[in-house]
């Protein structure tokens, strides 16, 4: 029992010491601009033994980036970004809700040996929550994952601006292979600045973050053109930090 007490002692330390390291990096990128995240690292990897070669990432300040993009993003993937503390636990909800319904549609279709559709998963995070999983942590879904990643989503409310935490996501978030951040996705896909964005351009940009390898191998998506229609009549009324 006392030994089983001081496995347990270490574990807990063990944790604690994580979340301070944790911490410290993110109370750090208020002042410092972090070169790469823990996912661009991983897809480096992957990209390396897979024999290529793509990868673009430029740091722009926040300044430097279409404010059409930014209300793009904020509209497609998070539209009461500036006025929560990180979680919209309702769009968590609804997120959950439309999924157990696409599961028991894709049961029922089964049962009745219909063809299978594809199960379009719906996440429900935040920009932050965004953020906080490709900053620190592996794209591995697990609910102690999910866990230390809500504890991350909190750190980044509390140690950095909305501007700080959207200026880094903007910079950092994949929008092909090897396409990390607003300008290496502008030049990519326009051959123009991330600066000079049109309301259009952002909008169809912001509707590739989910998925964003596969529209890059499908440019003329029917969905991808309509969705980004409805991001362009929303932007208006999305609200910068």
């Amino acid at each position: 029992m006392r030994l089983l007490g001081r496995w347990l002692l270490l574990a807990v330390a063990g944790a604690v010491l994580l979340q301070l390291f944790f911490i410290g990096r993110i109370a750090l990128m208020a002042v410092l601009d972090p070169q790469s995240t823990t996912f661009e690292r991983s897809e480096a990897w992957r990209l390396a033994r897979a024999g290529e070669l793509r990868w673009s990432q430029h740091w722009r300040d926040y300044g430097q980036i279409s404010d059409q993009l930014k209300r793009a993003v904020i509209a497609s993937e998070d539209d009461s970004f500036t006025n929560h503390e990180g979680v919209d636990w309702e769009a968590m909800e609804r997120a959950w809700e439309r999924n157990a319904k696409a599961e028991q549609a894709a049961a029922e279709r089964a049962a009745k040996e219909l063809p299978a559709r594809p199960i379009k998963i719906r996440g429900g995070s935040t920009i932050t929550q965004q953020l906080a999983k490709n900053l620190l942590l592996s794209g591995e879904r697990t609910l102690l994952r999910k866990g230390q990643e809500l504890v991350l989503t909190v750190a980044l409310e509390r140690l950095l601006s909305k501007r700080r935490i959207l200026e880094l996501y903007l910079n950092h978030v994949e929008w092909g292979t090897g396409v990390f951040g607003a300008e290496a996705a502008a030049r990519h896909y326009f051959n123009k600045s991330a600066a000079q964005l049109t309301a259009w351009e952002a909008a169809r940009l912001a509707v590739m973050l989910p998925r964003p390898r596969y529209f890059e191998q499908r440019p003329r998506s029917g969905y991808l053109s309509q969705r980004a229609r409805v991001i362009v009549g929303r932007m208006r009324a999305a609200e910068l930090p």
